[in-house]
């Protein structure tokens, strides 16, 4: 099963301006976490306009069927934040109910979550 991966594309970090910057900083978190995403064949990747975590941006949200879903933000539009993200997809994606081990954690990513979100109970 795919995890789905949904990056902020608007948004701006705090020292962000808009003179010389083309691109939001999830625009640019977007660009590194699709580049990356060839070789995390398990994860989707969607934008959105707006996840509402302005004061944590840059944001993300991780998703998958019948699992834990995480916001996770504050981070550097950067290649190695992409990497970050994305591997510690793939180990959501492997988990059976999306909860990872601390201990395997990417480096990248640990204290960056913002929320954990527990599916609705089956009826």
């Amino acid at each position: 099963m795919s995890t789905i991966l949904t990056v902020c594309d608007t948004c701006k970090r705090e020292n962000w301006t808009p003179e010389g910057n083309d691109t939001t900083d999830g625009e640019q978190l977007l660009d590194f976490v699709n580049h990356a995403a060839v070789d995390h064949p398990k994860v989707t990747i969607r934008r959105q306009s707006c996840l509402m975590g302005c004061d944590f941006a840059c944001n993300v949200t991780m998703q998958g069927p019948g699992k834990i879903s995480y916001v996770i933000g504050t981070f550097e539009p950067t290649q190695d934040a992409a990497e970050a993200i994305l591997d510690f997809a793939d180990k959501y994606t492997d988990s059976e109910t999306g909860q990872v081990p601390y201990k395997t954690w990417p480096q990248g990513i640990k204290g960056h979550f913002r929320a954990r979100i527990y599916p609705p109970e089956a009826e």
